[in-house]
């Protein structure tokens, strides 16, 4: 073989090794050979529904259903996302469709019991929140999900059901993240009693405070003064005629026979029966790999979310800077950029 030869054949290796190092170094991605693979749903038992299964939960009060369904086929990467409220709608984790399968991420939407596609049960002693954790239970049993591929995201509320459930199942994640939901709801009113409050318009609070004084925060001029003053704000930073339509759906379809008891009626605090929930002293008992999410404009304390990222044992902090509540919006590029990097990281062993 001629010296040119030899060096012809060297330089072919070593491009066939350069073409495929981003496939070794990245495993979490689907390789372009088998990206179809992503979206075979073949063998699948929820083949004929697309993905979506109603998974039977066991309560004190019987047995009800919950919606789920599944996007994609990853076997490493599985998330399960937890909406907020309580009982709001999966339906404003939609955006998430324009992101996860070009990322290879395999997910799962998930009505809580008592939300919008799931039983909707008139039994008031279901609204607890130990028995939601036993539910997330129930449904990662069977979905089939595990230590070796399931990552928890829970937004809002479902970022405190994600705590609790960690501090209950961490053995069974393999990633969970927290997304805008502090660790403490007196600390979340605090924040909200020392900053939001006094930065808004003094005369639009005096009424909304007089509106929930009175018991009347279901008529339409709560709504009204809250719109501009608070949810344009600090619940997603655009005009509220330019909500896109998974957010309005998930508003519209928000169960208030389960929320005003958790939460309260008020928007500006929680003055429910999760008023006096803090698990701040607990964080440190969480192991598995966690990203915290907050946000500059957020109802949520963006300085508590960081240093909830320093209280569990494995933590991540991302802060987006132009996002507010629902900052997978708001923020998106940064807050999902986020996420897929932190899934890439556990999933490769970088984390």
């Amino acid at each position: 073989m001629t010296e040119q030869a030899v060096h012809v054949k060297w330089a072919l290796v070593l491009a066939a090794c350069l073409m495929w190092l981003p496939a070794c170094r990245d495993r979490s991605v689907v390789p372009a050979a088998t990206a179809s693979s992503y979206l075979d749903y073949t063998g699948r038992t929820d083949l004929l529904g697309g993905g979506v299964r109603m998974i039977p939960i066991r309560t004190p009060k019987g047995t009800f259903r919950v919606w789920t369904k599944r996007v994609g086929n990853n076997p490493r990467v599985k998330v399960l996302l937890l909406h907020g409220g309580p009982a709001a709608t999966h339906e404003y984790f939609e955006a998430f469709d324009s992101y996860f399968p070009a990322a290879g991420i395999e997910y799962y939407y998930y009505d809580q019991l008592g939300s919008a596609y799931s039983d909707q049960p008139d039994e008031p002693e279901l609204w607890d929140l130990p028995r939601f954790v036993e539910e997330v239970e129930q449904v990662r049993q069977a979905l089939g999900l595990d230590r070796d591929n399931l990552y928890l995201l829970g937004h809002s509320w479902g970022g405190m059901l994600a705590m609790e459930y960690a501090l209950r199942y961490q053995q069974h994640l393999k990633g969970l993240i927290i997304s805008n939901m502090m660790a403490s709801i007196p600390a979340y009113n605090d924040y909200a009693r020392r900053v939001l409050m006094p930065a808004m318009d003094q005369s639009a609070l005096a009424e909304i405070q007089r509106l929930e004084a009175t018991g009347k925060t279901e008529g339409p001029r709560y709504m009204e003064l809250l719109m501009p003053h608070h949810y344009e704000q600090h619940v997603l930073r655009m005009p509220a005629a330019q909500w896109p339509d998974p957010v309005n759906r998930a508003f519209q379809h928000l169960n208030r026979a389960i929320y005003v008891p958790m939460q309260g009626p008020s928007e500006l605090s929680a003055t429910g029966k999760l008023i006096n929930w803090d698990r701040t002293s607990d964080l440190g008992k969480i192991a598995v790999p966690t990203l915290v999410i907050g946000a500059r404009y957020d109802t949520m304390d963006p300085a508590h979310l960081e240093m909830m990222a320093g209280k569990v044992r494995r933590g991540r902090y991302l802060l987006c800077p132009n996002g507010s509540h629902l900052a997978m919006y708001d923020d998106q590029k940064v807050y999902v950029d986020g996420v897929v990097q932190f899934v890439r990281d556990v999933d490769a062993g970088r984390f």
